[in-house]
């Protein structure tokens, strides 16, 4: 009998019942399928996931902490879609323009300013987005404008109180008398300043071509090519010249860059220029609100609807990106976030497109003026995205410069650059199938 037990007693230990395998068969499952379904499940999510980079000039446009929260909350909803900086080499810094990322090959997403537009459209660098967005506004769409800026006059406060003026020149007339108060005058200060250096992609907008446009002057008036209305522009071209002859200018016109005033004016040396709203909260840093006013850029008083230079920043797709679609992806959601992104950079207008302006614009003065300017305003029709874009605005350089270097006249000047810009499009003529 002890014999029996002791068997039985062994045969439990080693070989319990059905019921007891089966609870414990059930327990490891519970245990070990979890674990084995979702190490499946991450081997299959980093299977499909999808690395985009983009350039990093987003991130000195924007900040580097908003880029990595707008990032997170984009791969919350995207957890299949990886976004982070692309790593800009060498050879691509000392690229003409600085900004280059779209010649790396592996960059999905691009971020730039007008400054290399037509630089990277001319190059192939950008994805045409009408697939994407399912309308065909007649013209390439080539990137998607995240914040617009306008160009304004500036002027030093100070500097022309003291030269005995308490407000802006609201005419050109006033402008020559500004200027020439403060350039013969000793407050070691320039009336005024332009800056044409070559490669300073915004220079001829900003500093010809905004004058001509604040008298209403228009280079589009048909689709085959840029015209010049010879009377009008004459005028603005000879006001300019008149700055120049007088030598109520800031020294090397043709050798210094927009960046280069902007600090000048930051530090008192110019009474009169014009610029972006972008550079706005730089000043108000560097000088203080008291120190600086933003005005219209004078028109010449013949009747021509003021108009004004539109600027922005941008995010295209690469050419050359293996992932598309989900690149798209992105910028539809950075265009969810134009309204953060405008506050983020204060700019003024913005969005284009919205007629109620941000809080940011609402409560400020200096961004509320400007608001209302561009209300009042036209959008002058520039170059950017033309056929032959760089090719007529180097013609328009080219010629200024002689004008500014000889004693040739504006209506030679305005000649010139007619018969220049007529050969350029008949050449494009000719290119077309």
């Amino acid at each position: 009998m002890i014999h029996n037990n002791l068997k039985k007693l062994i045969k439990s230990i080693l070989y319990p019942n059905r019921i007891e395998i089966f609870a414990i068969i059930v327990l490891l499952a519970l245990i070990i399928t979890p674990i084995t379904v979702n190490m499946y499940s991450k081997m299959d999510a980093k299977a499909r996931q999808v690395n985009l980079y983009f350039s990093p000039y987003a991130e000195k446009l924007f900040g580097s902490n908003l880029m990595e929260e707008l990032i997170r909350e984009f791969e919350e909803k995207n957890p299949e879609i990886k976004i982070q900086p692309a790593v800009l080499t060498a050879d691509t810094e000392s690229l003409p323009g600085a900004k280059k990322a779209g010649e790396i090959s592996g960059v999905d997403i691009l971020f730039f300013d007008d400054d290399d537009f037509d630089i990277f459209a001319a190059a192939g660098f950008l994805t045409e987005l009408s697939s994407f967005t399912n309308y065909d506004s007649g013209t390439l769409q080539l990137a998607i404008p995240l914040a617009s800026f306008m160009d304004m006059l500036f002027y030093n406060i100070n500097i022309l109180n003291a030269a005995g003026f308490d407000s802006p020149p609201r005419s050109r007339d006033e402008f020559l008398a500004y200027a020439r108060a403060v350039s013969r005058g000793n407050f070691g200060a320039y009336g005024a300043a332009l800056s044409l250096y070559p490669n300073d992609r915004q220079a001829l907008t900003r500093d010809v071509l905004a004058w001509i446009w604040a008298s209403g002057g228009n280079f589009w008036p048909e689709e085959e090519g840029p015209v010049l209305n010879a009377r009008a522009v004459i005028n603005d071209i000879n006001f300019l010249g008149t700055l120049n002859r007088e030598g109520l200018l800031a020294p090397d016109v043709f050798n210094t860059a927009g960046d280069q005033r902007i600090e000048q004016f930051a530090r008192g040396e110019i009474a009169l220029m014009i610029a972006s709203t972008r550079i706005i909260p730089y000043l108000r840093q560097r000088m203080g609100d008291e120190a600086f006013g933003i005005t219209v850029i004078p028109g010449s008083g013949m009747g021509g609807k003021y108009s004004i230079n539109i600027s922005a920043v941008y995010a295209g797709i690469n050419a050359n990106s293996d992932h598309p679609d989900e690149a798209w992806k992105f910028l539809e959601f950075l265009a969810d976030k134009s309204l953060l992104l405008c506050a983020e950079l204060k700019a003024v207008p913005g969005m284009i497109s919205n007629i109620i302006p941000g809080d940011y614009v609402r409560d400020d003065p200096f961004y509320s003026k400007a608001w209302d300017i561009f209300e009042s305003a036209l959008i002058a029709e520039n170059f950017s995205g033309k056929p032959g874009a760089g090719q007529y605005e180097r013609i328009f350089m080219e010629e200024i410069e002689i004008l500014f270097k000889t004693s040739r006249t504006a209506q030679d000047t305005v000649l010139a650059i007619q018969r220049r810009w007529d050969r350029i499009k008949m050449e494009l003529s000719a290119e077309l199938p």
